[in-house]
Parts: structure tokens; C-alpha cells; sequence
């Protein structure tokens, strides 16, 4: 059991599911959540601070010379899967409820994953450095794209719809631009310590669904949700996750790129970003409808994770 927990489960999500539970079940005062709400905000313009600072420019511009590839990427991620998102958003509610169906259009606004991208590529023999650049530029764009896709498909979020812009400008965009600036200097002491940025990003994600979570529970926002509506997100999530994989998959070989390009594509592709969309959500909404809108992020990542798993394994074998 130890060894199938470790293989198929992500740790991460397991921590994240504690928080919940935490949030849910512990009563906190009120000056408590607005000390974890302020340590959130904290968190997330360090988090981007880092990743700026983590980020080579040269990587950047050396995968940008694939052009087919990095544009399916892109195309998959702010095109495809928003188109898939709208068209279940408007039959979804009465399934999960409004708060869920938000969050499940919400997921497919988000950029894709980085770490677990180019992972899953590497296991598969694919392209890696073409997955790392379309990754990269993803989430950076993603800083951009995401709250405009949001403020255009969900309306006035938030504080108000500009003004969560203006947070994310403020609170991710700023700091990952400083920290570009900061990189020529801390680039490479940061890249060869990868335990800097990955307590960094977990550490930034616990604090701020610890604090969606408490002031959802404060706001009595829970009773909302029933077990017959996550079950119905499980599938929901397989349902998308699914008709990405065959889409990213079959349409790279319907524009001629190689089997390592389509593996590339597949992994980058069909992946959202837990480490991105969790602190966004922070920042786009309100705090008491965050902790709803990040269920179906969370659900969706351990998911990708369990399936994506075994397709780079499969594939390593099918290749090679």
C-alpha cells in the first residue's frame, strides 16, 4: 500500500487535502484568517519572485524556433481548452452547483504545468527542451491571458473585475519581472537548488488554500457542496482531461510533427497548473469563493498526474 501511495498519489495533494480537512473542521477567528490572508499575499509575490528569478531568457528563445509545436501548445491551452470549458459550463451547474461549475471553467483558463510537464516528457523520451519552453512561456503568458479570459467569461470577479487585474499585475506580474531582472545574477544558484523553489511553490499553495478554505468555512460556503456533486466533478475532470489527450495527441500527427514533438505536445497540452492556478485564484476572487473554485484545480491535477503517469510510461516502451 506504502508503495502504491507513493507511485500514484501525489504526497502534495495528500498535504492539500490536510489543509482542507483543517479548514473545514477547525474553527479559527477572525483575526486569525486575516493573519493567513495577509501571509498568502506574502507568499504568492515571493512564489513569482522566484520564478522569475528561476527562469534562463536563452532557454526561452532557443524553444521558440519550433514553431508548430509551441503554437499546438498554446493553441491546446488558451484555445481548445477554454472552448471545452464554456461548452460544459452552461450544462455543468445543475450537476455541481454554480460555485464548482465556476471553478471547472475556471481550470481551463489556466496555463500548464512546468515541472510535471517536462517530467512526463522526459519519461516518455520526448522533447524535452521544447516541452520546458512551451511550459514556460505558458505560465508566462498565462500571468496575462488567464485573468483576461476570466474578466471575460466569468464578468466582475473578485474585489471587482479590474481590480483583480490590477492584483495580479501587482502581486505576480511585478515580482516575476523583478526577479527576470534579478536572474543574470541569482539564475543559476536558484536552478541548482531546486529545493528552494519547490518549498516555495508548496509552501505559497498550503497558505493560500488554508486561507480560502477557513473563510469558506466561516462564510458557511461548505453546505453548498454535496458528495454527489464532487463524484460528478471527478468525471467531469476525466471527461476534459480525456478529450485533450486524444486531441493533442491526433492532431499532432495530423500537422506532421514528429513522435517526440507529439509526445511534447501531448504532456504540455493536456496539463493545467495547480502551482499558478491555486494562487491566481487567490487574487481573482473572492476569498470565500476561492476555496470552492480551487476543488476542481485540485481534482483535476492529482488526475493528470495518475493518467499522464501512464501514458509517459506506455509510450517510453511503444517509442523506444
Amino acid at each position: 500500500m506504502r508503495r502504491f501511495l507513493k507511485t500514484w498519489i501525489d504526497p502534495f495533494v495528500l498535504a492539500l487535502l490536510a489543509v482542507l480537512a483543517l479548514g473545514i473542521l477547525v474553527p479559527v477567528p477572525e483575526a486569525a484568517r486575516e493573519a493567513v490572508e495577509t501571509a498568502g499575499t506574502v507568499a504568492v509575490t515571493i512564489l513569482f519572485l522566484v520564478y522569475g528569478m528561476r527562469l534562463s531568457t536563452r532557454e526561452v528563445l532557443a524553444g521558440l524556433r519550433n514553431v508548430r509545436l509551441q503554437g499546438a501548445i498554446l493553441a491546446a491551452t488558451y484555445l481548445l481548452f477554454p472552448a471545452i470549458g464554456l461548452a460544459l459550463h452552461g450544462l455543468t451547474g445543475s450537476l455541481i452547483g454554480g460555485s464548482l461549475a465556476t471553478g471547472l471553467l475556471y481550470l481551463t483558463l489556466l496555463p500548464s504545468t512546468v515541472q510535471s510537464s517536462v517530467a512526463f516528457t522526459s519519461i516518455a523520451r520526448g522533447n524535452v527542451p521544447g516541452a520546458l519552453c512551451a511550459a514556460t512561456i505558458s505560465n508566462v503568458l498565462g500571468m496575462v491571458l488567464t485573468p483576461l479570459l476570466v474578466l471575460a467569461f466569468l464578468g466582475q470577479v473578485g474585489p471587482a473585475g479590474f481590480q483583480g487585474l490590477r492584483d495580479v499585475l501587482l502581486h505576480l506580474l511585478l515580482p516575476f519581472v523583478v526577479g527576470q531582472l534579478l536572474q543574470p545574477l541569482t539564475g543559476s544558484w536558484i536552478r541548482n537548488h531546486r529545493s528552494v523553489t519547490v518549498s516555495v511553490d508548496r509552501g505559497t499553495i498550503l497558505i493560500v488554500v488554508l486561507g480560502a478554505v477557513l473563510e469558506a468555512t466561516a462564510d458557511g460556503v461548505w453546505s453548498a457542496v454535496s458528495w454527489q456533486m464532487l463524484l460528478a466533478l471527478v468525471a467531469l475532470c476525466g471527461l476534459v482531461l480525456g478529450a485533450l489527450l486524444a486531441a493533442t495527441w491526433w492532431g499532432g500527427r495530423g500537422l506532421g510533427l514528429d513522435v517526440s514533438d507529439r509526445i511534447a505536445l501531448l504532456m504540455c497540452g493536456s496539463k493545467k497548473s495547480l502551482a499558478t492556478g491555486l494562487p491566481m485564484a487567490a487574487v481573482l476572487f473572492p476569498a470565500s469563493t476561492a476555496a470552492v473554485v480551487a476543488v476542481p484545480v485540485i481534482v483535476f491535477h492529482q488526475i493528470q498526474l495518475i493518467v499522464c503517469a501512464v501514458l509517459a510510461r506506455h509510450l517510453a516502451r511503444r517509442v523506444h
